[in-house]
């Protein structure tokens, strides 16, 4: 046990959370008698000041908290301590990894994947964060969440410092993400704003949320049409500008267009025939933050086998995704985004032919 008081960052899923829902989520050994003696003795600190057990946090606060109390004797149970991983446990998670430095990983979750444990929930990301330590003091934190059937760039900090660096963007809305997704029908706008305020549906446990107008946290989606499938579906572009949980799936159920595969929104208007998988088409595409050293972190992670057979299956050129730049206020006409996409074709085959010709040289020499 350790006398030393303890500072912990809050994170970007974290932000709105009631404090003492913070201890249920991150310190879950700490009872709320506990938490409010704290607070009550002025010990609970955030940002410097006194908190109590109601306050709601915000993303890239800091939060000061006293040394753990010692057990007593008779409540006193052994520290669960995490089981080792096997070797496919490491691989696998070595594996995800799409980018890394010396500050950040950035993996590719698969979907069906939890990001954190939870109830009924052993595998997760989290739990595999050890095989990516490697010779680094700390253990790798997570910044932000994907649901568990979301696939796609999931961000990971390597540092203490990196971690309040990232959730201080997140927060800030400075940090930015893309999704992909299939949707059903398609919008009659094809470049729309989705402005509804999202809160818990009542008695399901935090388990499903809701457009509430009411008692609501604001949500913004922004998303772009990039194809269609006649009006039976559209592949669309999602850029969420608040981080609200399930905010994307929601939105697009809000205005009749849930995305394909999430029977939890859409019920079962969500799932197509045909031969598209029923798996989620959620798929976080994209990823842009400043880096903790400078520059910045803009990594691409590559589509789940589903997702990519479906939009072969619905004859989606799957290069147009690529087409639409992350800044760009308006997106481009389809003529723009296939001109775009022949001279992207261009350049990968001149490439290709550049690689064959060096592997040429090698054989012969």
């Amino acid at each position: 046990m350790t006398d030393a008081v303890r500072q912990f960052t809050v994170g970007y899923d974290d932000d709105g959370i009631r404090l003492d829902r913070w201890f249920k989520r991150h310190l879950v050994d700490t009872s709320f008698t506990t938490v409010a003696k704290w607070a009550r003795t002025g010990q609970l600190r955030v940002d410097g000041s006194r908190a109590t057990p109601g306050d709601r946090l915000k993303a890239g606060q800091i939060l000061r908290v006293p040394p753990p109390e010692a057990a007593k004797p008779d409540a006193a149970r052994p520290k669960r301590e995490r089981a080792p991983l096997s070797e496919d446990q490491i691989a696998f998670a070595r594996e995800m990894v799409i980018h890394q430095d010396a500050q950040a990983f950035v993996l590719n979750k698969p979907p069906g994947l939890a990001t954190q444990g939870g109830t009924k929930t052993s595998e997760h990301v989290d739990g595999l964060l050890d095989a990516l330590q490697y010779d680094a003091e700390g253990r790798p934190k997570l910044v932000h969440r994907l649901d568990k059937d979301t696939s796609g760039a999931l961000l990971v900090a390597r540092t203490s410092r990196a971690a309040a660096f990232f959730a201080k963007a997140f927060s800030g809305r400075t940090a930015k993400k893309v999704y992909w997704a299939l949707i059903v029908d398609v919008p009659s706008i094809e470049d729309g704003m989705v402005e509804l305020p999202i809160g818990k549906q009542p008695g399901t446990g935090g388990e499903k949320m809701q457009v509430d107008e009411e008692n609501g946290q604001a949500a913004r989606t922004r998303y772009r049409v990039i194809e269609r499938a006649g009006n039976r579906t559209a592949w669309v572009e999602l850029q969420p500008f608040t981080g609200r949980t399930h905010q994307l799936r929601v939105h697009m159920a809000a205005i009749g267009h849930p995305i394909v595969g999430d029977g939890k929104y859409g019920g079962a208007a969500a799932f197509l025939t045909g031969g598209i998988s029923r798996k989620m088409h959620l798929h976080a595409r994209r990823i842009r933050v400043d880096h903790p050293d400078g520059g910045k972190i803009d990594v691409e992670a590559e589509l789940p086998t589903h997702f990519r057979e479906s939009l072969k299956s619905l004859g989606f050129d799957e290069m147009l995704g690529n087409m639409m730049p992350l800044d760009e206020p308006t997106p481009p006409s389809k003529a723009q985004m296939k001109t775009r996409a022949k001279a992207h074709a261009k350049t990968v085959r001149k490439a290709r032919r550049g690689e064959r010709r060096v592997r040429g040289e090698r054989e012969k020499a």
